[in-house]
This record gives structure tokens, C-alpha cells and sequence, in this order.
């Protein structure tokens, strides 16, 4: 590539990441002056400006995108090659950084994360919580190998692999009328006493999708109040009224007690399709094989089929 090695591509992409040269050379490990100096030199290489100093944060060229991207796609061509070998060996190794959305995390990962470990002990993996639109964005950059999240995306390079559907649940205060109906239909839901979780949240849009309710849904609760907590909003339930809907892992774990507050809807039942998702250019396909295997193995096996509902959209 007119010269250019893969050192500096890698400075290239890391610029592009974090905007910001400083930040740049600490995540590549180097001085920001040897940073610098290797970008400069990739720009005379190639006779172009590839990133406008002049703006803060720094702002990557038109061309200069077209030069990012393509050198993702060398980076990670050239680790595929490491991937090769180790599936040739038979090897099971490496690192992996997962990125989890908050409603899935605190009920998924202590399901399946003791089963990987042992299973796969010279793996060593690492999960971030984000919402999903900072995890596709970090996907996007190369900053995470993989995301557990909510699909569907229907994002561009970006691959989405279903592990299993959750149940969508209603969980009502005693007082509540949806507490007190046999048949529960998805067309009784209301705005009426619904908590929900604060604006970000793939969870949150499904619930409105669902309720066939708008963004800005008004409700007759006591108070207003945003979280990013199912437990939270689950606790809100319990002490002030009203509703909120939950998803079946999180239903789950609820203490026995509290289980005659969940109420299932008639069939088809909603359901949440759950995936991992990765870049088209992802080069640990083995590791990630490792994984959907030990989720898959972990959760309830009625989650694993997605004929007894319907999925719910949440974009």
C-alpha cells in the first residue's frame, strides 16, 4: 500500500477512533510525537491529507475515511492469518472484549461466563455494558470484537447471529387490571400506570412498539422518574403501582414470591431476539463460535426457539 506498514495503519485507525492524537498514542502505546510523526509521513506517502488538525476534535477527510477504511480491512486480513493458525492447531486461545447491552447483562452473564471459563480457560474475555447505539459504534471503529444485544440492527457490516428469544412478560402491581385479567392480549396494554426505562434503551422501544405507544408517552404515575434499571423499575411496581414489562431472563430470577406479579401474554407471545453481532471483517470466528455455544447451552431451552412468538422490532 504505496509503503505504508501496518504499524501505521493501525495509527490511522486509532486516530480516527478517538479524534484526538494525545488519546490516540496512549491506546497504541506510544508517544504522541512518534504518533504524529508516522501519520505525517503516511500523508506524504500517499500525497493526501487525511485528517484536518485545524478542527477539534480532529475530523478525518472524505478521503481520508476511504483510507481508514480500507486499512481496517488490512488489520484485519493480517490477524485473520493468526486466526488460521490457531484453528489449523486446534488451539482455543486469545482475548476477546465483549460489548453486553444493561438490560441483558446482569441476568446473562452469570449464566454462562463460569461454563466459558472452564471450558475455554486460555481465553481471556472482557465484557462493556452500553446501550446499543454506543455498541454498534464501537464495532464500527474495531473497538470491540463482538456485541450481546437486541436485533434486529439491519446495520450495514455489521453480522447478526440469534442465540435465543426472551419472552416478553408483563409485571404488575396486585392492584393493577392487567394483574387481574386470565388472557392477556398484547391490544390491553396502555400508557396507563407504565414505567419504563429512560430513552436509549433498545428495551424501552420495544415496549412502545409493542404498546403501540409514541416517544413522548404520557401516563398517569405518580411521579416521573427515568432509569436504566429493570430492577429498578421493577421496584418502582412494587412500591407506587402501575406496570412494566420485563424480559424473560431478567423474569427469571425474580424471588419466588414476586412470580405471582408476572403475567404471560396469550399466544403468539412477543418475543426479544438476542444475538451476538460482529463486523463482516471479524477475524476470531473460533472464539465466538466458543461462545454462542456456552450461551446457548446455559439459558432455558424453550428460549432457543423462535416458533412459539413473534419478535418484536424495536427500531
Amino acid at each position: 500500500m504505496l509503503g505504508l506498514n501496518l504499524q501505521q495503519l493501525e495509527y490511522l485507525v486509532a486516530v480516527d477512533n478517538y479524534k484526538q492524537f494525545t488519546i490516540a498514542a496512549e491506546k497504541c502505546f506510544v508517544t504522541q510525537p512518534t504518533l504524529s510523526m508516522q501519520i505525517k509521513k503516511a500523508e506524504e506517502q500517499l500525497d493526501i491529507v487525511i485528517f484536518d488538525r485545524t478542527r477539534q476534535p480532529i475530523l478525518t477527510t472524505p478521503v481520508g475515511k476511504k483510507i481508514v477504511a480500507q486499512a481496517r480491512v488490512v488489520i484485519n486480513e493480517y490477524n485473520r492469518l493468526e486466526e488460521i493458525v490457531r484453528e489449523e492447531s486446534g488451539r482455543i486461545e486469545g482475548n476477546l472484549t465483549i460489548g453486553i447491552i444493561p438490560s441483558l447483562a446482569p441476568y446473562l452473564l452469570p449464566l454462562f461466563v463460569g461454563h466459558f471459563k472452564n471450558n475455554n480457560p486460555l481465553v481471556h474475555i472482557s465484557f462493556k455494558e452500553m446501550i446499543t447505539e454506543a455498541l454498534v459504534k464501537a464495532l464500527k471503529q474495531d473497538l470491540l470484537d463482538a456485541a450481546i444485544l437486541v436485533t434486529p440492527l439491519e446495520e450495514n457490516d455489521i453480522i447478526e447471529q440469534p442465540l435465543f428469544y426472551e419472552d416478553v412478560l408483563i409485571y404488575a402491581h396486585p392492584d393493577h387490571s392487567l394483574h387481574k385479567v386470565e388472557a392477556l392480549t398484547v391490544d390491553m396494554l396502555t400508557s396507563s400506570g407504565l414505567w419504563l426505562l429512560d430513552e436509549g434503551h433498545c428495551f424501552r422501544s420495544q415496549v412502545l412498539n409493542l404498546c403501540e405507544l409514541q416517544e413522548n408517552v404520557s401516563s398517569d404515575l405518580p411521579l416521573h422518574f427515568e432509569s436504566g434499571s429493570l430492577d429498578t423499575i421493577r421496584k418502582m411496581v412494587d412500591t407506587e403501582g402501575g406496570y412494566t414489562l420485563l424480559p424473560g431472563l431478567a423474569a427469571e430470577e425474580l424471588a419466588f414470591d414476586l412470580h405471582k406479579q408476572v403475567k404471560e401474554f396469550e399466544s403468539p407471545v412477543p418475543l426479544r431476539e438476542v444475538s451476538l453481532v460482529y463486523s463482516r471483517a471479524f477475524y476470531k470466528r473460533l472464539l465466538l463460535d466458543r461462545l454462542s455455544e456456552s450461551v446457548q447451552a446455559n439459558v432455558p431451552e424453550e428460549m432457543l426457539h423462535k416458533d412459539r412468538g413473534h419478535v418484536v422490532e424495536w427500531k
